[in-house]
């Protein structure tokens, strides 16, 4: 860490390429947790509009929090290197930049509101991996050219190609598995709306529907259980409902990280001669912003207007809606911090190697498996699949931190 210092107050800026590889490890530890809280809640039944409103809260309040700690709190400070609030007073000038970072904002929020119900639908496992090797083999290929080929081209691009086949692979794990699924159920692979009590009191095996957490995990009872708790339906669903979400989530992941890369160091000249560029802390602060109005401003329209056969609610009834409350507004702080240690180790290393972070699914594996049972009691044939699709992740992150770069300059 540098500190950067006109005052006795200072900008923290990461240097070193261990620097930038601490921060990145915390990050990817921070990014992979998060989606296990969201799918937790949805699992007992809390509204993803409620969940997603708490969540963005304290996620945009992570961004203040960092912006300010992090970037100075002061009047004065370099020219190279102007504090948070300077460069807020300095927008008249900065503008290009600020576009840029409100503009990746919309995007990771468009990208994480589509998490949430691809979670429901095709699980923590595949839709994480999915959704990042995507991110990677788009947004990663495009930081290395913005960056001025900072990574090593040969091992970059080999992990590129290994994510582009985990992406395959996670397609041909959720095949697998909704393939098991529907053979567990038999007669009930419907909507189990359609399940009459008597049948479900057949299906487990006793006079009264028992809840999820005392049946086996993957018997065709807990998936009936499950489906009944949940906020989201899934079962009787197209596959590729849950694929198209998924894909469309990836998209949006791969444009946030270019864009914030634009943001900080101005690859496309878009500010005048002599106008500093944004600092990380003050870039973070406007993603963060766009990203938390755009996500306000949708799922207030949800509540009244829900999608894919979520609940309808309201303002009233998100406010008294206290159930799982914390686990959200913890989610949003998890991720909050999690993004800007992504960013501060972006400016170091290279945003394309900051894009390691996407191992985060190997971490959200771990809750999928740990917490939610998934992929219990599945086939063979799934199992390979799975194990298959994490290895080539691994070897994917670990070719795309090895070619990790330091900058020469500080930016």
């Amino acid at each position: 860490m540098m500190m950067v210092s006109d005052g006795e107050l200072g900008v923290y800026v990461v240097e070193s390429k261990g620097g930038a590889i601490a921060c990145i490890t915390l990050s990817l530890l921070c990014l992979g947790t998060w989606p296990a809280l969201l799918a937790l809640l949805e699992r007992r039944g809390r509204l993803p509009q409620h969940t997603y409103l708490d969540y963005s809260i304290t996620n945009f309040l992570a961004a203040i929090f960092i912006a300010f700690v992090f970037g100075q709190i002061g009047e004065s400070s370099p020219v190279e290197a102007p504090s948070f609030i300077t460069q807020l007073t300095q927008i008249q000038d900065n503008w290009p930049s600020v576009l840029f970072a409100l503009a990746g904002g919309v995007g990771l929020s468009l990208g994480n509101l589509a998490t949430q119900y691809a979670l429901a639908f095709v699980g923590l496992s595949v839709t994480e991996v999915t959704t990042a090797s995507i991110t990677v083999v788009i947004g990663t290929s495009v930081n290395y050219f913005l960056d001025n080929k900072l990574n090593r081209a040969d091992v970059l691009f080999s992990g590129v190609g290994c994510f582009l086949v985990a992406v395959f692979l996670g397609s041909a794990v959720h095949s697998s598995n909704s393939a098991d699924v529907e053979a567990k159920l038999g007669n009930f692979s419907g909507d189990c709306k359609t399940v009459s009590q008597e049948e479900c009191q057949r299906l487990f095996g006793g006079g009264e529907e028992e809840e999820v957490e005392s049946v086996k995990e993957g018997s065709a009872a807990f998936l009936i259980a499950l489906e009944n708790k949940r906020a989201i339906k899934v079962l009787g669903k197209s596959m590729l409902v849950g694929l198209a979400i998924t894909f469309f989530a990836g998209l949006c992941f791969s444009l946030f990280s270019p864009l914030f890369n634009l943001a900080t160091n101005d690859q496309w000249h878009a500010l005048k001669p002599g106008v500093p560029k944004l600092i990380v802390y003050t870039a973070f602060f406007y993603f963060s912003l766009s990203c938390f109005l755009i996500a306000v401003a949708l799922n207030v329209t949800f509540l009244y207007k829900p999608v894919l056969g979520s609940p309808r609610s309201s303002f009233k009834g998100y406010l008294n809606d206290w159930n799982g409350r914390g686990w959200a507004l913890l989610a949003g702080l998890v991720c909050g911090f999690g993004n800007g240690l992504q960013f501060m180790g972006g400016q170091a290393a290279g945003y394309a190697a900051a894009d390691a972070v996407q191992a985060l699914p190997l971490v959200s594996t771990f809750w999928g498996i740990y917490l939610f049972g998934e992929y219990r009691r599945s086939s063979p044939r799934t199992y390979a699949l799975l194990v298959g699709m994490l290895v080539m992740f691994a070897v994917a992150v670990g070719l795309l931190m090895a070619s990790a770069g330091e900058r020469g300059e500080t930016l």
